[in-house]
């Protein structure tokens, strides 16, 4: 693919993000494959940071089995966490930056040296500071939130914003802990870490190896979001929305009353 069709569609999805306005999805002469995406979800984050955001982590994705085969993949998909993406845990959450934005319960590890390839879990588990509950907003900016596996690839996975709960050490078993996602008071998914690659961990084994196709590596001080624990929420305005983790606490934000 010529690097102006990877310059076009990245302008396209990251014009899409800024003024949460939704696009169709990749056909015709935008079309792309998988590898293909990747290049475009690369040169859509550096669109993000020569405006000033820098790279902190990545994401996973397709982290169930039973997204795998509804998606009719084999392996899971990752997209870059940049600056701009953090929100305060306890903070407010501008819903007018968003298109049709979703919650997910996950696991945050944070690295303390990098880690690249083909990893154990055990060397995976070596090389993280610390763990914590966390929630990933996520936002297709395609229409209708359909989109097929290249496409969410090159919309980078869908991920649009974070909230990292309070940090605990690094030992802490995270393999079967029981969830609650709640939208105001009221439980919307309720589920297990387990959910996560049947071990959270794992994910990051996954990311490591995955990363490293793409000629990169997981850095120290980056953060690694495993994967959601349960579906997705749908996100409205002026709510409060906690995810209660077994052992791990809670983490919480808000939406603004700004409709997205």
């Amino acid at each position: 693919m010529s690097s102006e069709k990877i310059l076009r569609i990245a302008q396209r999805l990251d014009e899409a993000a800024r003024l949460a306005r939704a696009t169709p999805q990749l056909t015709g002469d935008d079309a792309i494959d998988l590898h293909e995406a990747y290049d475009v979800q690369r040169a859509l984050v550096m669109q993000r940071i020569s405006r000033g955001s820098q790279r902190i982590g990545m994401k996973m994705g397709f982290t169930s089995r039973a997204k795998m085969a509804q998606m009719g993949v084999n392996d899971m998909i990752w997209g870059r966490l940049t600056s701009d993406m953090l929100i305060e845990e306890g903070g407010e959450l501008d819903m007018s930056r968003f298109i049709h934005p979703r919650a997910e319960p996950e696991i945050c590890f944070v690295l303390k040296r990098p880690l690249e390839g083909s990893i154990t879990p055990l060397q995976a588990l070596s090389a993280v500071e610390a763990l914590a509950p966390a929630i990933e907003i996520i936002d297709s900016r395609y229409e209708n939130f359909k989109f097929s596996v290249p496409d969410v690839v090159a919309d980078n996975a869908s991920s649009s914003a974070l909230v990292v709960g309070r940090w605990h050490a690094p030992d802490t078993d995270v393999s079967n802990l029981g969830l609650i996602l709640s939208i105001n008071g009221e439980p919307v998914e309720m589920g297990s870490t387990a959910a996560i690659l049947g071990h959270p961990i794992r994910a990051l084994v996954s990311a490591a190896r995955l990363v490293a196709e793409k000629g990169e590596r997981l850095e120290a001080g980056q953060l690694i979001m495993a994967g959601g624990a349960t579906a997705a929420a749908a996100l409205q305005p002026a709510a409060t929305v906690i995810c209660e983790m077994q052992n791990l606490g809670r983490v919480v934000f808000h939406t603004n009353q700004t409709e997205a």
